[in-house]
């Protein structure tokens, strides 16, 4: 892919692509889910041919989750892992909130908040997982007791609950952060952009001279 002269890439076609099928199967299961989570959102259930449908095909998109975002933690988890900068832009919070960027500590490729979103769902995913298998009865009925299921159930809603809390925080920063749709739609973000919010993936990109997203191997950043 072509992008804009003078530009940083930030997330590559593929990286791009994983994240938003991740996203859509997200959104479908958020719907699905939600359609057999109580009556009065049985008719979400008609987006995907009425309470049968939705109830078949739940499970199925729950293993393409799995499978997008084993794809994502493959791609990210080496840019999630912590380190003092993240405890920093944490102490930084209020001024986060305040959108007062000249007093938040310089940070890599992903703050603080992006690698909690990250580490929240990589428990979440697989717990949905796990716990779906169990009250999957199609397949899987025979295997279990009914104390087990229910104990299932209640671990799967309350999982489901925290997902959804997550991912609200996660489209609501990328919205407030101006420019962060762009790097997930379009994969470029302009340098500007990046000093205001991750200059310390900036210059080490300055230092070993790629375009991004990642800076070549034991380059430091200039000081």
């Amino acid at each position: 892919m072509n992008y804009p002269r003078g530009t940083l890439i930030r997330n590559t076609t593929g990286e791009r692509i994983n994240h938003w099928i991740t996203a859509g199967c997200f959104a479908l299961l958020l719907l699905s889910g939600l359609s057999m989570f109580h009556p009065m959102l049985f008719f979400l259930s008609g987006l995907f041919g009425g309470g049968q449908w939705a109830r078949a095909v739940h499970p199925w998109i729950g293993v393409a989750l799995l499978v997008s975002y084993a794809g994502m933690f493959i791609q990210f988890w080496r840019d999630n892992l912590w380190n003092a900068d993240d405890l920093a832009w944490l102490k930084a919070g209020a001024h986060v909130l305040k959108n007062e960027e000249e007093e938040i500590p310089e940070i890599g490729r992903l703050n603080a908040g992006q690698k909690g979103v990250f580490w929240s769902m990589t428990l979440l995913v697989p717990t949905l997982f796990v716990s779906g298998i169990l009250i999957w009865d199609v397949y899987f009925s025979g295997l279990t007791t009914i104390e087990t299921q229910r104990v299932a159930a209640l671990v799967h809603s309350l999982a489901a609950i925290a997902a959804i809390i997550v991912w609200i925080i996660h489209v609501y920063a990328a919205f407030w952060v101006k420019g962060s749709m762009r790097a997930m739609t379009q994969g470029w973000v302009t340098p500007g952009w990046a000093w205001r919010h991750h200059r310390k993936w900036l210059r080490r990109l300055a230092a070993t001279d790629p375009r991004g997203p990642n800076p070549r191997a034991g380059g430091e950043p200039p000081r």
